[in-house]
């Protein structure tokens, strides 16, 4: 959780005013799913699990599939703790190494 400015500015024919508004936000969008590589998965299974898990495209799952193998890892799906433990865990369920990370 963070908190963020928000300016308001209100305006009159007489006088300027700023408010300054403090405002708490809850960021829970800002956990994600991290796919780390492995030596055992195909690029074709890990792209079908990404299309039938986290409803990539075609396109986006081959993509991720290849940064996760030249880069190591990969963030494949943002959101809050609800939306993604259920994802991560069919990751895992399909032999993926895939955790969930702040």
């Amino acid at each position: 959780m963070g908190t963020s400015n928000f300016r308001t500015f209100w305006m009159s024919s007489q006088t300027e005013t700023e408010e300054i508004v403090e405002v708490e936000v809850e960021n829970d969008a800002s956990l994600k799913i991290i796919l780390y590589n492995d030596d055992v998965n195909t690029f074709d299974h890990v792209i079908e699990c990404l299309v039938d898990i986290c409803n990539h495209t075609m396109i986006q799952a081959e993509q991720v599939a290849l940064i996760v193998h030249t880069k190591g890892k990969c963030d494949v799906k943002r959101g809050d703790l609800s939306e993604l433990k259920p994802k991560c865990e069919a990751l895992q369920d399909r032999g993926l190494s895939a955790q969930i990370e702040a």
